[in-house]
């Protein structure tokens, strides 16, 4: 488990050297960047297993497309990931990528926390601190490359002597542009936390958090793969920088993300803590208010974790009695009824949060999925079309859809999005032939057959 702590200022590093194709010692340009984002993402997702709860990855993305918009000149659009892991920290990759271990979160007690930390991540983003350094990387040998390229493939253990025998003096000499860096990173992102409407002040408390864990400076990370200053010296230069500023009215999208904030805490616990310290939190929660939404909503995500769909259930319930507008709560009990093969109370559950949010994808995925369980194949397939045409939609739509209509004896149309599933996973001759087969049975809908030979025209040989 020690690697991963090494494992961040290593991929970053070794990213950024490894985009050299010349000697040029130039600023990286934006469009070379985005392509080192990509194939950065690439390793951190080789290594790493991401949170891909939904209303998880909406919240980050929410706050951090918000906070993003106070970025002076936005080279990148940005995207926000929740890493499964107890590692307390963040970090800023690459075109606009930012990071945050799930254990950084849970020990944060408000969204003035979470947003000063991603502000500042926001900072790096902005100054392009990562093309910068590559600039300043060229005078990494040969040899330190091969030590971070078989460091990261052999992983494991045995890497950490791989990288601390070969990475020593490569990053020890760049450790002084990190730290000019990351100071630099704390004055943008004050002023964009400042000018979001949250407080600063959140920023100095997580650092003290991190102190009391041992963050910085020991605990088996070497000084040399330190790449921020020491706590203190922050603290004390955010609050010198703070007194510049004066606090604004809250903006109204800054008080509805501070309110969502506990429920998003919530389920970075339930789903990415161990499982046994969180419920010891929830349940100490309920001895002093046992009505609270939040510790029954807690609960059943774990128990739902385990499997133990009927005692989750009863949490969920005693959950949205206190909270009976809540989204995650409501699809998070759809989605148990659904485990457990009671559809009928799914669509009930899941009506009642369509109304609340017509345009909520995940809830419309689950209802469509109730209707298609229930054999109402006609009302799951209004509900994947409309999903088809949503941006970013889930590959599985399509296949459902094939299915739907296959049910309903529309076959054209059943292979014809059979076709699109099969392109979407790459897979041409099976994408082929059930174009070709939806071609040959809509000779009766023109409509239809225009779609499938613009299907056609775009199935590239791959």
């Amino acid at each position: 488990m020690r690697i991963k702590n090494f494992f961040i200022p290593i991929v970053a590093l070794f990213v950024s050297a490894t985009a050299l194709a010349d000697s040029q010692a130039t600023l990286l340009s934006p469009q070379e960047e985005a392509k080192l984002g990509q194939r950065f993402l690439a390793s951190i997702s080789a290594h790493y297993e991401f949170v891909d709860y939904p209303y998880i990855v909406q919240y980050i993305n929410d706050l951090g497309t918000y906070i993003g918009r106070q970025v002076e000149v936005p080279y990148f659009p940005l995207e926000f990931y929740v890493i499964k892991d107890s590692t307390i920290n963040a970090f800023a990759a690459p075109a606009g990528h930012v990071f945050f271990f799930s254990g950084l979160i849970i020990i944060m007690d408000n969204v003035d926390e979470f947003a000063s930390v991603l502000a500042h991540e926001l900072g790096h983003v902005s100054a392009r601190h990562l093309a910068a350094k590559i600039e300043r990387s060229q005078k990494i040998s040969l040899a330190t490359m091969a030590g971070i390229l078989a460091g990261i493939l052999i992983g494991g253990e045995a890497a950490g002597a791989l990288i601390t025998g070969s990475m020593a003096a490569g990053i020890q000499a760049e450790l002084g542009y990190s730290r000019d860096d990351e100071r630099h990173a704390d004055q943008l992102g004050l002023k964009y936390t400042y000018l979001s409407g949250f407080d600063p002040e959140g920023m100095v408390t997580t650092l003290q958090k991190m102190q009391r864990e041992s963050w910085y400076g020991g605990q088996g990370i070497p000084s040399y793969l330190l790449t921020h200053p020491g706590a203190a010296e922050r603290m004390a230069n955010i609050e010198a920088m703070s007194r510049g500023h004066k606090m604004t009215p809250e903006p109204d999208e800054t008080k509805k993300l501070r309110l969502r904030f506990p429920i998003f805490h919530t389920m970075v616990v339930a789903l990415c803590d161990d499982k046994e310290a969180a419920t010891r939190v929830f349940k100490k929660i309920l001895q002093i208010d046992p009505k609270s939404s939040m510790a029954h909503y807690g609960l059943a995500l774990i128990l739902q974790r385990e499997g133990n769909i009927h005692e989750a259930l009863s949490h969920f319930s005693a959950a949205l009695r206190e909270n009976p507008g809540s989204i995650p709560i409501l699809f998070s009990m759809g989605k148990a009824y659904q485990t457990i093969g009671e559809y009928q109370k799914s669509v009930s559950i899941l009506k009642k949060a369509r109304k609340l949010s017509p345009k909520d994808t995940n809830i419309l995925y689950l209802l469509a999925l109730s209707f298609q369980n229930l054999e109402q194949y006609g009302q799951a397939s209004k509900i994947y079309e409309k999903l088809a045409f949503l941006p970013a939609v889930d590959d599985r739509v399509y296949y459902n859809l094939g299915l739907v209509y296959g049910r309903q004896g529309k076959l054209a149309r059943a292979h014809y999005y059979l076709g699109i599933y099969f392109t979407k996973l790459r897979s041409r001759e099976k994408a082929l032939f059930h174009f070709e087969k939806a071609k040959e049975l809509a000779q009766s809908d023109p409509a239809l057959r225009q779609r499938i030979d613009k299907a056609l025209m775009g199935l590239k040989p791959l």
